[in-house]
């Protein structure tokens, strides 16, 4: 009897698997195997929210193929000797595996595959994580983009071909034949995935990691806030977002799938709204899509900017703005709807993107600290924390990425909260400090009369702190940066 050897990576998942299919198609027994090797992410190995998530995420992966008659093998250290030595404990004349696209893993992932086929086996990896693979397009001078509209324009029609030519998500393997005798697998816990102090404890009642918490999300996004989701995605305090981010980067739910059951919503008589909706969702995955294929092709992105010239903005020096960072990272700023974002992160592991945006701006900008601090604190506090989506947005806001964000548009963040968030319910649930302010004065309590302060039993510097910057001369600052890039 053949045997293959499905290597799971970030498709922490059973249905629409391309690996997975082909190897219960193919073969007649399978090993699932995952293998714990951080090093081939460094310097961006997972931080310690992702871990968490993985974590779970591993653990609900074995329940679903033990269900099926499977189940994980686990095991910790370089892939490049570690699938080796698992085909030859299983006699596997085969290895299946779904595509990453990050820097660490493309070279890593061509030495197995070069040699595995050198010892006579089967190697063979699919695309299970993109709509459109990065290398397959290209603009017509044969060069990458750098342009959003143009790139997803030309993914698009490259996706609608395909869709109409028979693409569909595949389904879940019903039954597997394992071997008789099952490999040894590392413990889970061994791994050492979960963290030993407990910042985590809110975790478990926002989010359900795994393949099923996936597609619960997803039914209820699409039942629920869908139809309010062009206008509602804005605001942080309405759930009007998928909340799907991270079990799309652990590869729990594929983005065909999410294509899929839109289109099956919208073919059934939708309303309008819902179907433009369900359109306009479409393209924020398009921006994921954007994000993979900036990083496959440039990949040395997240550590410096894709635009050359930025390498000479003259950011403040760590002496100077070590305190305000941490300021920032704590939600201590004293901007209140920058603190609530950092907040949100720190206990859920998750900031709704609007705010994402603004308080990359003030960092940035406002507070003139490199681009690269942001990316390596929300790389650790975030569960979706993706190489490619990460980098992509801390440059476009910085204004040193592709399809930026021009750096003289600098967020201002009072009037963001008071244009997104206008009755306080996001500001009031993260920082409670200020609940009894009044909806005018909630936005900037600096600038509120010292009677509204006393009567909501307020001081600031005591109970809230004072901005750590003034908006309007920090603003002016960042002009002033943007037009020494601009010179040299």
């Amino acid at each position: 009897m053949s045997t293959a050897l499905v290597w799971f990576r970030r498709d922490l998942r059973l249905a629409d698997n391309p690996a997975l299919a082909a190897a219960t198609d193919r073969h007649e027994r399978v090993v699932c195997v995952y293998v714990h090797d951080p090093d081939a992410e460094a310097p961006w190995a997972p931080g310690g929210a992702s871990r968490w998530w993985l974590h779970h995420a591993l653990a609900a992966l074995d329940a679903s193929l033990r269900e099926r008659g499977g189940g994980l093998v686990i095991r910790q250290g370089p892939a490049s000797t570690r699938i080796r030595s698992l085909v030859k404990e299983c006699g596997a004349d085969a290895v299946y595996w779904n595509r990453l696209y990050d820097p660490g893993y493309v070279e890593r992932d061509r030495h197995i595959k070069e040699a595995l086929r050198e010892d006579g086996r089967i190697a063979e990896s699919f695309n299970g994580a993109v709509l459109v693979e990065p290398h397959s397009i290209r603009t017509g001078a044969g060069e990458p983009y750098r342009v959003f509209t143009p790139f997803w324009r030309t993914a698009q029609a490259r996706l609608q071909q395909e869709l109409e030519s028979g693409r569909a998500p595949l389904p879940a393997p019903r039954q597997f034949t394992a071997l008789d005798r099952a490999p040894a697998s590392t413990p889970l816990e061994e791994l050492g995935l979960l963290p030993r102090v407990r910042w985590d404890r809110e975790f478990d009642a926002a989010w359900t990691p795994g393949e099923e918490g996936a597609h619960a999300r997803l039914e209820r996004f699409a039942r629920k806030a869908l139809a309010q989701y062009r206008q509602g995605r804005d605001q942080p305090a309405i759930d009007a977002t998928s909340g799907l981010s991270p079990a799309l980067h652990f590869g729990e739910i594929s983005p065909l799938q999410l294509v899929a059951r839109l289109q099956r919503l919208t073919a059934h008589g939708a309303p309008t709204g819902v179907q433009a909706n369900a359109e306009w969702f479409v393209r924020e995955l398009g921006w994921r899509e954007f994000a993979h294929h900036l990083l496959f092709h440039f990949p040395r992105t997240p550590e410096t900017p894709l635009v050359e010239k930025f390498a000479a903005m003259p950011w403040r020096p760590l002496r100077e703005y070590a305190a305000d960072l941490i300021a920032w990272q704590r939600g201590l700023t004293g901007v209140p709807i920058v603190d609530a974002g950092m907040r949100q992160l720190w206990r859920t592991g998750w900031m709704h993107n609007r705010v994402r945006m603004i308080v990359a701006s003030f960092l940035t900008k406002n507070l003139l600290i490199p681009w690269i601090e942001g990316a390596r604190w929300f790389w650790d506090t975030l569960v979706d924390a993706s190489l490619a989506n990460n980098t992509m947005g801390w440059q476009w806001t910085a204004g040193c990425g592709a399809d930026a964000s021009p750096f003289y548009r600098i967020f201002n963040p009072v009037l963001q909260s008071g244009k997104f968030d206008a009755p306080g319910v996001y500001l009031r649930r993260w920082v409670p400090e200020l609940a009894r302010l009044p909806d005018a004065a909630i936005h900037a309590p600096w600038q509120a009369d010292a009677a509204v302060l006393s009567k909501a039993g307020l001081t600031l510097g005591r109970d809230y702190p004072q901005p750590i910057v003034d908006l309007a001369s920090s603003r002016a600052r960042a002009l002033a940066a943007y037009e020494q890039v601009k010179a040299a």
